[in-house]
């Protein structure tokens, strides 16, 4: 396919994505009743605090009011019941807040709290520019591979539980947007290390990409804490600028020029806050963590679980919840989505993972015609997903957590991963070796006596499905490689109008 075939409808689809990702959003934010999305409680609680007292709150034993939280949520967030007890995010970062007390100012009319729909609309706001950081992030890295942009665009804007959770009032969206914003610029800096860039003149814009990238950082610091792994990553990139993109232009004294000039500005915003939480919680606890562990009584932990159900029990129960709570579990957790929808996200995921190891084979033999700085941007983007897996199962080390939204900061690399993944099986020429595939797992596993019917026809039903692939003409091929994220607009609905709604409303 020719390049201009490739680029024109790129033009109308990224704000078509944006626009559907907008309607959506704002009807998970109208029609989810309150409260019922993770967090959202005390997320307001601390907005409403800030807007009346005018200063940050402080995080304090009782805050986390375990038997009465429960008791609120298995009455669906009744009216009568009030959730100013629920305060536990007290200890969050500052930004998201300051950014969103003039909308609850000017909305909120107590006891209705009328803000929140406002509130939730805001975050939507914050998620379409996610959605275009994304994308101009994988199009900073892959220029000529449009679709594959659009793709990962998709997936993030279209993902359900990723929906649900940018329409709810929280600061999630923003740490998003911040993090992904820093893996953009980060990708630019390498890019502007590659041989491509260099010039005499180029020095000065590097820094000030830098700073940059210091500033971003430092706002990262004052939204949420699984920002705090941008530092690694940034000055892994001006380590590996200097050391390998481009040796023969830099020194010793050139590197800590660049990582100061990163360095300063995020640590001049962050302080501030670094300094006052250590006042008031003490032992150097300046993210407020340790005081959030001691106030989180009743919290079910690792510790408990695996002494009452043992260790393959919670490695079991860990891959199960933490899988279909990426894809959709609504509510506090409560709301589960039929199990043959799990069951075909789960065959849509092993597809992506079959054809991103498909895709990794080949790059591996290509990787003599790849850019050394797409190289170091990669590895950079694996590292950002690999940094959030680890963070997780060690947040898992302490309490059962098993909640796939903490992943969604790496839905970059993640979305990415999955769009190569989805691209390759979707090839024409692939789709007989695809079927095939899918045939032998669906035998085999029917003999393990793992698979019921219904997964049983789903696989059959996919390879029949790539075997029809195969056969189309070569003009079908955008819509055939469209197919998963059209699909998830339909499960958006379904999740919300067949689901959330129908078991959360009173």
């Amino acid at each position: 396919m020719s390049q201009p075939s490739q680029t024109q409808p790129a033009r109308w689809l990224l704000p078509s994505i944006v626009l559907i990702y907008l309607i959506l959003g704002t009807l998970y934010a109208v029609c989810t009743p309150a409260w019922q999305t993770p967090d959202e409680p005390a997320h307001y609680n601390y907005l409403q605090y800030l807007a009346d007292q005018h200063r940050f709150p402080v995080l304090k034993a009782g805050d986390y009011p375990a038997a009465y939280l429960e008791a609120i949520k298995a009455a669906k967030f009744p009216p009568e019941m009030s959730i100013s007890p629920i305060r536990y995010e007290f200890h969050q970062p500052p930004l998201y807040y300051v950014l969103a007390v003039p909308i609850y100012r000017l909305f909120d009319a107590r006891p209705l709290h009328s803000a929140l729909l406002p509130l939730r609309l805001l975050s939507v706001a914050l998620g379409a520019l996610l959605l275009l950081v994304v994308h101009w992030t994988v199009q900073e890295l892959a220029p000529n591979r449009p679709y594959l942009a659009l793709g990962a665009t998709a997936l993030v804007a279209f993902l359900p539980m990723h929906l649900a959770m940018t329409a709810a009032a929280n600061n999630d969206t923003l740490a998003e947007l911040l993090l992904a914003t820093i893996l953009l610029l980060a990708i630019r800096y390498l890019r502007w290390g590659g041989v491509e860039f260099r010039s005499p003149e180029s020095t000065g814009e590097e820094m000030r990409l830098l700073v940059l990238l210091g500033i971003t950082t430092g706002l990262g610091f004052l939204t949420k804490s699984y920002v705090y792994v941008a530092p690694a990553l940034v000055l892994l990139a001006i380590i590996v600028r200097y050391f390998w993109l481009d040796k023969a232009s830099g020194s010793i004294l050139d590197l800590l020029k660049a990582g100061s000039a990163y360095l300063l500005p995020a640590i001049a915003l962050g302080f501030p806050w670094w300094l006052r939480n250590i006042a008031l919680y003490g032992s150097f606890d300046f993210l407020g963590l340790g005081r959030h562990d001691q106030v989180v009584v009743g919290q079910l932990r690792t510790a408990e679980f695996i002494t009452r159900y043992g260790m393959a029990q919670l490695l079991r129960d860990f891959l199960l919840t933490s899988f279909r709570s990426f894809w959709g579990q609504f509510g506090w957790m409560g709301v589960l989505l039929d199990e043959r929808i799990y069951q075909a996200l789960a065959i849509l995921a092993a597809l992506a993972l079959f054809g991103f190891t498909l895709w990794a084979l080949g790059a591996w033999r290509r990787r003599a015609q790849f850019v050394r700085w797409q190289l170091a941007a990669g590895g950079l983007l694996a590292l950002s997903g690999l940094f959030t897996v680890a963070s997780y199962i060690w947040y898992n080390t302490n309490f059962v957590q098993h909640q796939g939204r903490y992943l969604f900061p790496a839905l970059v690399p993640l979305s990415l991963a999955m769009a190569l993944g989805w691209r390759e099986v979707l090839r024409r020429e692939r789709a007989l070796l695809v079927a095939a595939v899918l045939l032998a797992g669906a035998a085999i596993l029917r003999l393990a006596g793992l698979l019921s019917n219904w997964p049983l026809l789903m696989l059959g039903g996919a390879a029949v499905i790539f075997g029809i692939r195969r056969l189309l003409p070569g003009s079908w091929d955008p819509f055939a490689q469209a197919i998963p994220y059209l699909l998830l607009v339909p499960l958006d609905l379904a999740c919300l109008f067949l689901f959330i709604v129908p078991q959360l409303a009173l």
